[in-house]
């Protein structure tokens, strides 16, 4: 029976499934998993190497885990509950963390002391110490650059006296290649670009330019101008307009309307206001678990659609408001309709193991966005407890009765903006979850079984597997069979840790 069959004759039956109701079928292959390539899209002009998303979560996404997760080839989305001036901050963080053409560089007045530049620094945490030093009248006059920092030995100067004088410039318009050229003849490690009034129009920096030539950032998720991609949730409404200004201005990827329920008014409303005013800004709206919900979304405007609601181990929404379909059922449902349109749908929620990577693909997802499965990575918010012998760290759930009590951004995702904290009521829990170590490995493991997945159904690319895939239903049996049983495990896998 193929994938069309399986679920149309499950939807006859009123039966929806989720990840540990199905597997795969094997097929012939001449795909090695190493071959395959896992480049996807999260948005229509949002790209990915590889299709994991990072939830906009308290404890899950902010700027550390956005960079190192862009650097592996997925895409971050800063969670909402910051005020506008502190989400914007977080993305600058990431945007800024590696250039290719730095289009508008920080720069300081002649006049200002080391000292306060430096506390400036400390202050924005700025991850470099390159700045252009500008007169009264805005010229270009010098920079500053780590030597002179380091070599500086009374902070109270101003920049002119310590800055680096002796520069070599180029005008507005020189290529990466020709900034790599001029660089290495001249031996200068900065390349301001200059207007002919000799003001500042952009910036290269060596080791971001020899980066980019010797492609060591292949697997970096970059955008046109070299800088790593994030995105950020916000909430609906007038206000959200403030926000996202905020965001355009650090030159955000990708915005997500983040709410419990997208098939909503304030959604769709906020979606036409945002795209009417940015265009050209991609939106992802969700969440939702109907087709007909899809398209609404869609055919008002949205860039991606986010499928989900309740599947989320922190979240009750279910069982509190008696909502919600399984989550396989609700992808494969909601793809068929976003694929009439050629939009790409994110799998939000109910994932544990790398193998529900492959089946949400396979059921249709463009890519994943991963809660738990991120929670406890050294990156992700929050400090490391020791409890009964073990590392642990927080995870709640955006719902949960602490992230409302703390935040608006909270309350108005589950449609509770203006209750009292004795009226709210909660859609999820608050817990603790290992502590998983760094990003990098986890990654590592999720994408290698993902890329088996891909092997045995013999698919080589994303959209392969979403053709191919074919599904078959389990017995609980067959559940149990599926984990290692009779047995007592002595030592943890590394992509397993039990049912």
């Amino acid at each position: 029976m193929r994938k069309k069959e399986f679920f149309e004759h499950m939807n006859d039956l009123h039966v929806a499934m989720t990840f540990d109701d199905v597997r795969l079928k094997t097929s012939y292959s001449e795909i090695m998993p190493d071959h395959v390539s896992t480049e996807t899209k999260f948005s229509k002009n949002v790209p990915l190497k590889i299709p994991i998303v990072s939830a906009a979560m308290d404890t899950v996404t902010e700027h550390e885990l956005a960079i190192e997760l862009a650097k592996l080839g997925g895409i971050g989305i800063i969670h909402r509950n910051l005020n506008p001036e502190e989400q914007a901050f977080q993305v600058a963080r990431v945007k800024n963390h590696l250039n290719g053409l730095i289009e508008n560089p920080i720069c300081v007045n002649e006049e200002e002391s080391i000292n306060d530049i430096l506390e400036k620094r400390n202050r924005k945490g700025y991850g470099f110490h390159t700045f252009p030093v500008l007169d009264k009248e805005g010229k270009l006059i010098g920079i500053l650059t780590e030597n002179d920092f380091d070599l500086c030995d009374n902070f109270s100067l101003p920049a002119k006296e310590v800055m680096t004088a002796q520069l070599i410039t180029s005008p507005l318009g020189t290529t990466l290649e020709e900034a790599y050229n001029i660089m290495t003849k001249t031996k200068k490690k900065v390349l301001p670009l200059v207007n002919n009034d000799e003001k500042i129009s952009g910036m290269y920096v060596f080791s971001d330019v020899k980066r980019i030539k010797s492609e060591s950032s292949q697997k970096y998720n970059i955008d046109a101008r070299g800088q790593l991609r994030v995105g950020a949730a916000i909430g609906t409404g007038e206000d959200t307009l403030n926000r996202v200004k905020k965001l355009v201005k650090e030159n955000i990827d990708v915005v997500v309307i983040d709410t419990a329920h997208g098939d909503s008014k304030p959604v769709i409303e906020t979606l036409k206001m945002i795209k009417e005013k940015y265009p050209s800004l991609d939106v992802v709206t969700g969440n939702v678990s109907e087709p007909d919900s899809v398209r609404r979304l869609i055919e008002a405007g949205s860039d991606g659609v986010k499928i989900g609601q309740g599947p989320g181990s922190i979240c009750t929404t279910r069982v509190i408001a008696g909502v919600g379909c399984p989550q396989v059922t609700a992808i494969y449902n909601c793809s068929l309709v976003a694929d009439e349109y050629g939009i790409p749908i994110c799998a939000d929620g109910g994932l544990r193991f790398s193998g529900d990577i492959t089946i949400a693909i396979g059921a249709g997802a463009h890519c994943i966005m991963l809660g738990s499965m991120l929670a406890g990575i050294e990156e992700s918010p929050g400090e490391i407890v020791f409890w009964e012998g073990r590392q642990w760290k927080n995870y709640r759930g955006m719902g949960s009765i602490g992230a409302m009590q703390e935040h608006k951004g909270s309350r108005e995702r589950y449609g509770q903006k203006d209750a009292g904290k004795e009226e709210l009521i909660p859609e999820g829990v608050e817990g603790l979850v290992p502590y998983k170590g760094k990003l990098k490995d986890v990654i590592f493991q999720y994408v290698g079984g993902l890329k088996n997945g891909m092997g045995y159904v013999g698919a080589s690319t994303i959209n392969e597997l979403r053709e191919k895939a074919d599904f078959m239903r389990l017995s609980v049996p067959g559940q149990a069979e599926s984990h290692p049983h009779h047995v007592k495990i002595t030592k943890e896998s590394p992509n397993y840790s039990g049912a």
